[in-house]
């Protein structure tokens, strides 16, 4: 990549922190309270190199493909790495031991492969669980309203611990609507962090994305996931 695409990236990450910042701020927290996950999927090896040396808090991937070849790469080295997109059960196996968190953890039966993939490499993964905050039928995710029964099923598993909570919102509704989701998964984080389950932390949650990122932090956001906003428009 050319000198001038590295300082594009760069400025954009540069950009972002302030925006983040400043949504933190008004919300009564610290910027530094808030993670920016560089979503770097359909980014190569060396522009994810330059979002790393940018300062990126952590590296997101979608595919567990395009994680592994850049992996092998060294693209995410000197960051977290998380596992943030649509996730296979057979494919689990491929991310122990190289992901700090698994992100999109959308059902027991999911938390369950990691558990014992977990086991097999004697580690205990760090995961989000999943919220379909939209009841989507054309989503996966735990519905809001199984999340308990969920986490009470998933708190018995010994190599996996739950960090907290993600969602997507809906993506037809405009900003101003995405905040009630928002709100509603903010709710969510704080009843559960309440009821203090075993093998539960509720330190993490993970919400907005590059269109929403500060509306996601005004309602309570400690993760957001930035593509676009670092990397420019994907093409497909």
């Amino acid at each position: 990549m050319t000198e001038e695409e590295r300082k594009v990236i760069t400025d954009k990450i540069t950009e972002a922190r302030q925006r983040i910042a400043e949504a933190a701020i008004a919300s009564g927290r610290r910027p530094e309270d808030i993670t920016m996950v560089a979503a770097t999927k359909m980014n190569d090896a060396d522009r994810v190199r330059a979002a790393v040396e940018a300062g990126v808090d952590v590296c997101g991937e979608n595919r567990v493909q395009e994680l592994l070849e850049k992996y092998e790469q060294h693209a995410y080295d000197g960051k977290p790495l998380h596992f943030i997109g649509t996730l296979q059960s057979n494919k689990v196996k491929y991310l122990i031991g190289k992901v700090a968190m698994i992100e999109s953890v959308s059902s027991v039966k999911l938390a369950k492969v990691i558990d014992k993939e977990a086991a097999k490499a004697g580690i205990c993964q760090d995961i989000l669980l999943e919220v379909n905050i939209g009841r989507e039928e054309s989503k996966l995710g735990i519905d809001p309203d199984e999340l308990d029964s969920a986490i009470l099923e998933i708190a018995k598993l010994e190599h996996v611990h739950v960090r907290g909570l993600m969602a997507i919102p809906p993506k037809t509704q405009p900003n101003q609507e995405k905040t009630l989701y928002f709100d509603r998964m903010s709710q969510l984080f704080i009843d559960i962090s309440a009821k203090k389950y075993d093998n539960i932390s509720m330190d993490c949650l993970s919400m907005g994305m590059s269109a929403d990122y500060c509306e996601a932090i005004s309602c309570g956001a400690t993760i957001v996931r930035l593509g676009t906003a670092i990397f420019g428009a994907r093409h497909y």
